[in-house]
């Protein structure tokens, strides 16, 4: 049972940031009617998510509610990992993607309540090594997913006040436009699946490692077979340029109806590296969890039992 919790929230996240304090405020009152002690921490800046949750921590939380989009999640989640802190989702952001796949409301308030009656669960994540644009390797933790390519252009292309002003109509467009002019430059991939010993080598033009069956939205389940209480990357490879397979594919996705072809492969796997192809130049992007991170040489793993989540009963995991 949560004792002592905080209740971290970026006050621009979303559509309707000017209401975000009265929304939060109820939130905290539904914590506290059940005896919580609860305190509320709104973030200042880009990765003050992160700082004031690592205050929380060492403060002797036992839960960090991250109220905002995918991105507030994102932050937290890096200094949950391998804590016996729990991690709870309110979700209040344009993209809410974790929060659609555990099947919490988007009300704060019976998010809150959903959370107190939920159960903690030990769940993998998967965590990802990047090149920073210094030429440094960095790595993130992910629990919703990492694309390498057009995915990832389409995050360095999106800018954050217009995703205040538009909100999911800005991803749509935005998606459209990367679809139309993006040049899907090809790199090289090499997976290691479960018992395998020599990598699979194989040359694509997107890559996306899913950990979450429902994306919400008009995306759903994207790559059939991933879940969270799967100790492995369910990987979406496009072994293509074609932007008509591209698009094939997207229509599957929203008739739920895709499936693995030649050109676009789903596989299972526990670790993956991504490097240019020999001769190339194209700069190729990575992301996680819709944050842009930095460029290739990319290497994605899972890593079991790293996080404590806050699960409704009815949620997925």
């Amino acid at each position: 049972m949560m004792r002592r919790v905080a209740l971290i929230y970026n006050p621009a996240s979303g559509q309707h940031s000017t209401r975000r304090a009265a929304v939060i405020e109820k939130a905290l009152a539904v914590l506290r009617n059940a005896g919580i002690e609860a305190e509320v921490r709104a973030t200042q800046a880009p990765g003050d998510a992160g700082i004031q949750a690592q205050k929380a921590v060492h403060q002797g939380c036992d839960a960090i509610l991250a109220c905002g989009g995918d991105g507030t999640v994102h932050e937290v989640l890096q200094c949950l990992v391998g804590t016996q802190v729990a991690l709870g989702v309110v979700p209040m952001g344009t993209a809410n993607a974790l929060a659609a796949d555990l099947g919490i409301s988007l009300s704060p308030a019976k998010a809150v309540r959903m959370l107190l009656a939920a159960n903690p669960v030990k769940v993998a994540v998967g965590r990802i090594f990047y090149s920073d644009s210094d030429g440094v390797t960095r790595s993130r933790y992910f629990t919703v997913a990492a694309g390498i390519g057009a995915d990832a252009s389409f995050f360095y292309r999106l800018d954050a006040e217009l995703k205040r002003r538009f909100g999911y109509a800005l991803y749509i467009f935005e998606a459209l436009r990367v679809w139309a002019t993006h040049h899907f430059p090809v790199f090289e991939v090499a997976f290691v699946t479960h018992g395998g010993r020599t990598p699979r080598v194989e040359e694509v033009s997107q890559l996306l490692a899913v950990r979450i069956t429902d994306f919400g939205g008009i995306v759903g389940n994207l790559a059939p077979g991933a879940a969270l209480n799967n100790n492995n990357l369910r990987l979406v490879a496009f072994k293509t340029r074609s932007r008509l397979r591209y698009l094939i594919f997207m229509a599957a996705v929203l008739c739920k109806c895709q499936t693995s072809s030649r050109e676009i492969e789903l596989l299972d796997a526990i670790s993956v590296t991504c490097c240019a192809r020999e001769g190339s130049s194209a700069r190729v992007f990575a992301e996680a969890d819709g944050e842009l991170l930095g460029t290739l040489p990319v290497k994605i793993e899972i890593v079991p039992d790293a996080l404590t989540l806050l699960v409704p009963s009815w949620g997925r995991p």
